[in-house]
């Protein structure tokens, strides 16, 4: 079986508290773009002579070039252990996962977790589980804050360390039509020292209500809190965003804690690779 997991982005990310655990409340409103990784499942064969009852074989698609790569010990990616959460409490048979990734790492649209997402799923179709919804949401929030909304991939506001979602009214349909342009330069972020360099506080105005709003309207109050630590770590990743606006967006923003920056634009915008060379692009439409 195969199933194609999206990606997200944050319209919006507002750090609130810190937690007595160490963590962070935070306010975003997840929502789901079409840039797609592959993932495939089939059933190991019992003679098979592996150690190990997932195992998996990941390539990355770099504009039609597709190579093997380790992204992390096989057994430590989250499709991995997303199997074996599941076989922790369901007889699932032995399987090989091949993962074809389309989706940057590092970029703060959550592929990761999708992939871990879309495992579960997988999981409970292939093999008749009848987990429900709320059940495989629960697992996923076991191996991250944000896994949990890939299960249904609806747009939803995010509260808790993310885990906690609420379908957003009208799915913030004034999106659905435009086309979102995705950059993102070859750039890691520490998210814990973004984190460290953040003073929790409320918004202006809760992102959940800003997204009703008129697109035109989103700038100045749809923020991430993250930009002001991580364009002082990275000065180029503001420089993109203040780009975007420059060839046309109505709103752009960085996603999560980095490093892609999105702009939300009427119209294709065509000559995004030739803007921003040397990033990786894509002009999608929602």
């Amino acid at each position: 079986m195969i199933t194609f997991p999206c990606c997200k982005i944050n319209l919006g990310l507002n750090v609130i508290r810190r937690r007595p655990d160490g963590y962070h409340d935070i306010e975003t409103v997840f929502y789901p773009i079409p840039l797609c990784d592959a993932l495939e499942v089939k059933l190991m064969n019992e003679k098979y002579p592996s150690q190990v009852n997932c195992d998996l074989l990941t390539k990355v698609d770099r504009n039609g070039v597709q190579t093997v790569e380790n992204l992390c010990p096989e057994q430590e990616n989250l499709v991995v252990k997303a199997y074996n959460l599941i076989a922790q409490d369901y007889n699932i048979p032995r399987v090989h996962a091949h993962l074809l990734k389309f989706i940057p790492s590092q970029a703060g649209m959550g592929g990761g977790s999708s992939d871990a997402a879309a495992m579960i799923r997988l999981l409970d179709e292939r093999f008749k589980l009848n987990m429900g919804i709320k059940r495989m949401e629960q697992y996923a929030a076991r191996l991250g804050a944000d896994c949990a909304f890939f299960i249904t991939s609806e747009p939803a506001f995010a509260t808790g360390i993310g885990d906690i979602l609420q379908p957003i009214d009208n799915k913030a349909k004034h999106l659905e039509g435009h086309w979102i342009a995705l950059v993102k330069p070859d750039i890691a972020v520490s998210t814990p020292l973004a984190y460290k360099a953040i003073t929790p506080s409320m918004p202006r105005e809760c992102c959940r209500d800003t997204v009703q709003r008129p697109i035109s309207e989103w700038r100045g109050l749809l923020t991430n809190d993250f930009e002001g630590p991580v364009f002082a770590m990275h000065p180029e990743l503001r420089e993109i965003k203040d780009k975007l606006y420059n060839i046309g967006a109505e709103f752009a923003l960085m996603s999560g804690s980095g490093s892609t920056v999105f702009g939300i634009f009427k119209e294709e915008v065509t000559n995004l690779a030739d803007a921003f060379p040397g990033c990786f692009t894509k002009c999608l439409k929602l």
